[in-house]
C-alpha cells in the first residue's frame, strides 16, 4: 500500500501510537492483566521476529528479538519463587528455553525454533487467561 519512503516517513507516528496503546492498556491494570499484556506483547514480537527472519528484514528481526528477550526477562523477574511453589521454577525454565530457542532461530536464520517457542508461550498465555 505504501512505498518504503512513505513507511519511513510515518514510522515515528506508528511507534508513538503503539506506545500510547500499550500505556493505555497498562494504566489501571491489575497484576494478572499486566502479565496477560506481557504475553500478548511477547507473542506479537515473536510474530514480528518470524516475519523479519522470513523476509530478511534485519532491522525488524533485531528489534523484535531484543523486545522478545526483554519481555521474557521481565516475566522471569516477576516470578514469585516464595509463593509460586512448583510453578515458579517451571515457568523460569520455560522462559529460559524460549529465550534459547529465539537466539537459535536468529543465529541459524531458521524460523522452526521460533515456532516452537511461540507455541509454548501461546499455551502458557492461554492457560494464564483461563485462571481469571
Amino acid at each position: 500500500m505504501f512505498g518504503s519512503a512513505a513507511r519511513a516517513r510515518y514510522a515515528p507516528a506508528g511507534a508513538r501510537y503503539q506506545s500510547v496503546d500499550i500505556a493505555t492498556r497498562i494504566e489501571g491494570a491489575g497484576p494478572h492483566r499486566l502479565v496477560s499484556i506481557l504475553y500478548e506483547e511477547l507473542l506479537t514480537r515473536m510474530a514480528l521476529l518470524k516475519s523479519g527472519l522470513v523476509n530478511g528484514d534485519h532491522a525488524r528481526r533485531s528489534d523484535a528479538q531484543a523486545r522478545s528477550l526483554a519481555i521474557l526477562a521481565a516475566l522471569e523477574n516477576g516470578l514469585d519463587h516464595d509463593k509460586g511453589g512448583d510453578v515458579a521454577p517451571l515457568l523460569a525454565s520455560v522462559y529460559a528455553e524460549a529465550s534459547r530457542l529465539i537466539l537459535r532461530a536468529v543465529n541459524d536464520n531458521d524460523a522452526a525454533p521460533l515456532d516452537t517457542a511461540r507455541s509454548i508461550i501461546a499455551d502458557i498465555a492461554e492457560a494464564w487467561d483461563r485462571i481469571r
